[in-house]
């Protein structure tokens, strides 16, 4: 097996050992060096380039290609074009030149764009990413792209990534060269993105419309068991998910995917797959292969894969922890501590940007993941609150807090775990314990940010962390690079960032109500629904900091926000016309012909003679009468309230589905939840969360 996966890994990637194996010597250097040094590439090497590309596609059965790119949508988009051209004597020929694969033109006019393309201003460009390397797929060579505009406006997720990225290069490195470290020529910040998900029966998935258009369920009474006994997480993985399992390993191996860890999760029916860290924009790039996959492939296997973040109310929902660090082209990781972190400069320096970071970007980091999904998930069964904040562990906050108070810090030796039964080894017991109601937790080396959504791209919050901790490293180094003395100066630099901000280290129980009052003394946000954050995108003082780094100017910032608040809206807006939809064609009828049959009987009984007792049917038909009224006036109420908020402006239209529409929903939700605890399988009209849940067998 070792050997069929170390040959497997990489089979689909035109990557670096492929392209020194196939390029000439010269062509290859110079791409080396075009990719290093960020210039354009010369039409003559992108002509040698692609050939080769080709020649490599077509013996592994490719006979399209496609610009792979990352619009606004949140998914990946494609057009695919043959390799075949006419030879002038009724045969073909198969092509691809530099010119196609420098660059794409797909219609801009049809994705979201907030107002940077109209539909008469068509024209948007792809441009091949050569740091991501193409990969075959479904018989298509998929070259990644970035999108723009005809204006030259990023329309995509990759765009602002790599810029973001280059922002935090430059920065970084000019703290580096104050340390000393000539040796390195480059920054990057690397990515290990979990993903959680659910897996349902597709028999029942296709019974449920809530599924299908919302990606998650609208109605659903709690079943007698379920996530309580805490027996799903790290359980058995059953042989249907394990077959899935091993079929998707296997597709993501072959596109390069470094996938390493796989589990159930805590929730029933919900699982893990989690890769090996890589630089964030191939780590990006590979998310969005994994999502695409696992719902691909789950399909295989008659089941259907749930990216939602709250699928189902009561139990987990589903995130993606997004591990984020900084490292150099030498191999270092900047936030390592190493065995004595309080002697260690450069790492407090660089972990106190972060700090400040958080601290005074809580808004930005909130708004990175602010969804209408995303909005259910946070708060409670694992998920962080809303509040942005960082866990530390006791030893590095204890650290700072020497520093900032001027003392000494009595560093405390590995303490050795013993676990009691003398034929276990012993092992050393880490720094810090894992928190997991922190949004934002030092987990040894690394930054692990779990609040993003399970269906999100994570190129958003990669843009944020990387603007924000580069926009801190640029203030670090117009201080350093002027001081008279170095040692003294970062001293003073490190005391003063923790003095003023250690107010966003919290390393207790992000679910504590005390929590909330807390926060609020400290003066954190709490930015509870994405309506409340994504406004702040769009502040003055935010787009001055990305502009100033290149990473958005004002005019991308703007359709961002246009956008992302467009989506809130919309997402609403299908939930609210399914909920309606399933009440009036499935859920009210249904319980119609429960409570004929239950009158039917009580018809019969009281046929027989007084003495038989009626009271079952009576009573049932009297509480689901009640609830079939309540539930057809919350529908009735729903539909006024959804025709209304076409007429208004779209932040008028984001408040009103929160503050109004949502309260409805929920409304009509617990009167239909009701119903179906009393009717009849055999009445209910969709699989109940049961069958969902507990279905795979």
């Amino acid at each position: 097996m070792k050997t069929k996966v170390t040959e497997m890994f990489g089979s689909m990637v035109f990557d670096d050992s492929v392209m020194r194996e196939r390029l000439p010597k010269d062509t290859y250097r110079e791409l080396q060096k075009t990719i290093q040094d960020g210039r354009p590439l010369n039409i003559k090497i992108a002509n040698a380039v692609a050939n080769a590309m080709k020649d490599w596609a077509v013996e592994r059965g490719a006979t399209h290609y496609t610009h792979w790119f990352q619009p606004m949508t949140g998914v990946t988009a494609e057009k695919h074009d043959s390799f075949i051209s006419p030879d002038g004597h009724g045969k073909v020929m198969m092509e691809f030149g530099g010119k196609e694969l420098i660059k794409g033109e797909p219609d801009a006019s049809s994705f979201p764009s907030g107002g940077l393309r109209a539909t008469f201003e068509a024209r948007g460009y792809t441009a091949w990413d050569p740091t991501s390397y193409a990969f075959i797929k479904n018989h298509v060579l998929c070259i990644p792209t970035a999108f723009c505009s005809y204006s030259g406006h990023a329309l995509d997720k990759k765009t602002p990534l790599l810029r973001s990225m280059q922002a935090i290069n430059r920065q970084a490195m000019r703290i580096l060269k104050l340390f000393g470290n000539e040796d390195v020529g480059s920054v990057k910040t690397t990515v290990g993105s979990e993903q959680e998900y659910f897996l349902v029966d597709k028999a029942y998935y296709r019974e449920r419309k809530d599924l299908i258009y919302a990606g998650r369920t609208l109605f659903g009474a709690p079943t007698p068991k379920g996530q309580e006994m805490e027996d799903h997480y790290f359980g058995t993985i059953k042989s249907r998910v394990q077959a899935f399992m091993d079929e998707l390993n296997t597709e993501l191996w072959k596109l390069g995917v470094a996938a390493k860890t796989e589990h159930n999760e805590v929730a029933p029916a919900q699982y893990e797959i989690a890769p090996v860290f890589s630089t964030t924009n191939i780590a990006t790039d590979h998310n969005q292969l994994t999502m695409e996959l696992i719902q691909r492939i789950a399909k295989k296997h008659d089941l259907v894969a749930l990216l939602h973040e709250k699928p189902f109310a009561g139990i987990n929902g589903s995130g993606k922890h997004n591990n984020w660090s900084i490292s150099t082209d030498t191999g270092v990781n900047l936030l390592e501590p190493g065995d004595t972190p309080y002697e260690n400069a450069q790492f407090l320096l660089f972990l106190c940007a972060v700090i400040k970071a958080v601290d005074e970007h809580q808004d930005l980091l909130r708004l990175s993941v602010a969804t209408a999904g995303n909005d259910h998930r946070l708060g409670a069964n694992e998920a962080p609150p809303a509040i942005i904040s960082i866990f530390l562990g006791d030893e590095l906050t204890e650290i700072l807090k020497a520093i900032e108070e001027e003392r000494a810090y009595s560093g405390k030796e590995k303490e050795l775990m013993k676990v009691g039964a003398h034929v276990l080894p012993k092992f050393p017991k880490d720094a810090t314990d894992r928190n997991r109601t922190s949004p934002f937790a030092f987990t040894g080396n690394k930054f692990e940010f779990r609040m993003p959504g399970s269906s999100a791209s994570i190129s958003g919050a990669n843009i944020v962390l990387n603007t924000v901790v580069a926009d801190e490293l640029r203030q670090f180094a117009d201080v350093l690079e002027i001081a008279p003395d170095l040692p003294s100066a970062v001293h003073a630099l490190i005391k003063d960032t923790i003095h003023g901000h250690h107010r966003i280290i919290f390393n207790g129980n992000g679910y504590d109500d005390a929590w909330i009052e807390e926060a609020k003394k400290r003066g954190l946000l709490n930015l509870r629904t994405t309506p409340d954050a994504l406004p702040y995108f769009i502040r003055e003082e935010n787009i001055r900091l990305f502009e100033s780094h290149g990473v958005f100017d004002a005019e991308e910032m703007h359709s961002r926000y246009e956008i992302m608040m467009e989506e809130y809206v919309k997402t609403l807006h299908i939930e609210a016309q399914t909920m309606i939809d399933m009440t009036a064609k499935q859920i009210l009828p249904a319980v119609s012909r429960q409570i004929r049959e239950w009158s039917d009987t009580l018809c019969l009984k009281r046929q027989v003679g007084e003495q038989v007792d009626t009271s079952y049917e009576a009573k049932a038909v009297a509480m689901a009468a009640d609830l079939q009224g309540a539930a057809f006036a919350s529908m009735e109420k729903l539909k006024e309230e959804v025709a209304s908020v076409q007429q208004l402006e779209l932040e008028a239209s984001a408040a009103y589905y929160r503050d109004v529409i949502l309260t409805r929903m929920e409304e009509l939700r617990l009167s239909c939840d009701a119903l179906e605890t009393m009717t009849s399988a055999q009445h209910w009209p969709f699989p109940t969360y049961g069958k969902l849940l507990f279905g795979i067998l």
